[in-house]
C-alpha cells in the first residue's frame, strides 16, 4: 500500500463512525487527508486523529471533491441522498447501510470470503449486514471443506444493533428498575430489561422480518450459493454490545467436530473457544471490542447424516460493521482498485 487515500467518513459521529476512524488509525491505512462528515447538529465537534483534533463538517452534496474513498454509515436513506454526489466526484463509496446490498452491479463483501467481488466495483462496496457477517466467517471453511445444504440461523441481537439509543434504554431501563421507577419503552417494542423480543427490523407478510431475510439474501449472494436452503429468527436480547447467533449446519460431505475444529482454528478472522470442559466457550460479554468472531459449542447433529451445530459471538460494531468497511478500503488500497 504505497498510494495514500483521501478519505471521508459519512456519519463520522455515529457509533460506526466512530469506530471506523478509531479501526483506521489502529490499522494505518495509507490516509493522506481525512474528512469527517455528520449533520448539522455535529458540525464543529472535535475527533482525534493521530494526536490531533480534526472538527466534524458538515454533509452536503459537495463534501466529496477530492475524495477518493468515502466509508458511509450514515443509514440507507443518507446513502441514497449522497450516492450521486459520491460517484460524480469519482470516489468509491464503500456503504455500511441496506441501500445497495441486493443490488445487481454493487459488490456485497466480506473480505475473508470474496474479496475477489471487489475488483467488479463500479463505485460502491457494499458492507453485509452484521448479523450476517459474524455467521458467515466462521461458516465459509465450513463450505469450502463440506458444501453447506442447509442452514437454520438463530440470532441474540445485542441492543448496540439498534444504535447508541438501544443501548442507553437498556441502561435507563436498568437503572429505573434498580430505582424502583417505571421503565420507558421507546426504541424497541416491548421492554428490553429481563426479556427477549422476536423481532427485529419490519415484518413481511410471511411472518418473517427484514433482518431476517437480509440473512437469507445477503449469504445467497455472498457465498455465490443461490441453492443453499436457509432459514432465520432474528432476536433481540438484553445484551448491550456483540452478537451472538446458534447455527445448525448440513452439509453434502461429512464433517467430523474435530475436522470442524481444525479448519476454524486455522481460519482467518476466527477464534475458536471450544472447550466445555473448562466453561470455555463464546460469550459477547468477552467478544466485545474484539475484531474475531469467536466460534464455540462445536458438535454434531446426531438427528441427521451429516449436521453440525456451532456458537458464535461477535462484536458487530468492529468486525460486523467498523472493522469490514475498513478491510475492504485495504483491498482497494492493496490492488489498487482505486
Amino acid at each position: 500500500m504505497n498510494k495514500e487515500y483521501n478519505v471521508a467518513i459519512m456519519g463520522a459521529t455515529g457509533a460506526v463512525g466512530e469506530v471506523m476512524l478509531d479501526i483506521i488509525q489502529e490499522r494505518k491505512f495509507p490516509v493522506k487527508s481525512l474528512k469527517l462528515l455528520a449533520s448539522e447538529r455535529s458540525v464543529g465537534k472535535e475527533m482525534k486523529y493521530q494526536g490531533r483534533a480534526i472538527k466534524v463538517e458538515l454533509l452536503d452534496g459537495n463534501s466529496f471533491k477530492g475524495i477518493d474513498i468515502v466509508l458511509a454509515s450514515a443509514g440507507a436513506s443518507i446513502s441514497k441522498l449522497f450516492v450521486k454526489d459520491i460517484l460524480e466526484a469519482k470516489a468509491l463509496m464503500i456503504d455500511n447501510s441496506s441501500a445497495f446490498r441486493m443490488d445487481e452491479g454493487v459488490p456485497l463483501v466480506i473480505p475473508e470470503i470474496n474479496p475477489e467481488d471487489c475488483r467488479w466495483n463500479k463505485g460502491i462496496i457494499a458492507n453485509p449486514n452484521c448479523t450476517t457477517i459474524i455467521a458467515l466467517v466462521p461458516l465459509k471453511p465450513i463450505h469450502d471443506a463440506a458444501t453447506i445444504k442447509r442452514l437454520i440461523v438463530s440470532s441474540y441481537q445485542a441492543a448496540s444493533g439498534a444504535g447508541a439509543k438501544g443501548m442507553a434504554e437498556l441502561e435507563q431501563q436498568a437503572r429505573d428498575w434498580a430505582a424502583g421507577k417505571p421503565l420507558k419503552v421507546e426504541k424497541f417494542a416491548h421492554q428490553i430489561l429481563f426479556n427477549v423480543i422476536p423481532h427485529i427490523d419490519v415484518f413481511y407478510e410471511d411472518g418473517y422480518t427484514k433482518e431476517e431475510m437480509k440473512v437469507v439474501h445477503e449469504t445467497h449472494k455472498i457465498m455465490h450459493a443461490p441453492e443453499m436452503r436457509i432459514t432465520a429468527t432474528t432476536v433481540r436480547v438484553p445484551v448491550l454490545r456483540a452478537h451472538s447467533e446458534s447455527i445448525n449446519i448440513e452439509t453434502e460431505k461429512k464433517l467430523t467436530v474435530k475436522e470442524c475444529r481444525e479448519l476454524l482454528a486455522k481460519a482467518p478472522g476466527v477464534t475458536l473457544e471450544d472447550d466445555f470442559h473448562n466453561k470455555k466457550y463464546p460469550m459477547p460479554l468477552n467478544a466485545a471490542g474484539k475484531d474475531n468472531v469467536f466460534v464455540g459449542r462445536i458438535r454434531e447433529d446426531f438427528s441427521i447424516d451429516k449436521g453440525l451445530n456451532i456458537w458464535v459471538a461477535g462484536d458487530q460494531i468492529r468486525k460486523g460493521a467498523a472493522l469490514n468497511a475498513v478491510q475492504i478500503a485495504e483491498i482497494v488500497a492493496r490492488e489498487g482498485l482505486k
